[in-house]
């Protein structure tokens, strides 16, 4: 887990909890992630366990029939309050970083371009993994892959994925 881009609108604000700090919330689509629970459910019922991802040697070995022990393997269908709300009203067309370590808090606010966002995160030394900061290009190349990693070990040296995402596109041949 690391850093990941957002598509939000202009104005969004990320909800904040009664103490003004952010309240979490998974990215990704809420209703593609519930289809898929229950899809998984339907099979797990019918004892379909091979289309089942992560169904290992270890579950085949317990009754699998049963919603709770579904429940025990998957965990609790997603629920809607956890996840980026759905954009009807307004368009999703600016940026904002966010930190994807928990569910999900962001780091920046909302910026029309990649390179703005770039140069906000550079410019107020946003973390790109615990303490550690970014250059500017940096940023810039983690943005356009959307995400990257919290953090690399090569050898002995570790680095922000951020960091990381940069040097990988300077080895680029």
């Amino acid at each position: 887990m690391g850093r990941e881009v957002r598509m939000v609108p202009k104005d969004w604000q990320h909800p904040k909890d009664a103490t003004g700090e952010f309240i979490p919330l998974l990215g990704g689509d809420y209703r593609a992630r519930a289809d898929e629970w229950c899809e998984q459910l339907r099979w797990w019922m019918d004892g379909d366990t091979h289309k089942i991802e992560y169904f290992d040697e270890c579950n085949a070995k317990k009754p699998i029939n049963s919603m709770e022990r579904y429940i025990e393997f998957a965990g609790h269908p997603p629920q809607q309050k956890y996840y980026m709300p759905l954009w009807l009203n307004a368009p999703a067309d600016h940026l904002m970083m966010y930190e994807d370590t928990s569910e999900g808090t962001p780091i920046s606010p909302a910026m029309p371009t990649a390179e703005a966002l770039a140069d906000w995160l550079f410019e107020n030394e946003a973390s790109a993994f615990g303490g550690a900061t970014a250059s500017r290009d940096a940023w810039l190349s983690m943005i356009r892959r959307g995400f990257s990693v919290g953090l690399v070990i090569r050898g002995e040296v570790m680095e922000s994925g951020v960091a990381f995402s940069r040097r990988i596109d300077e080895e680029k041949p």
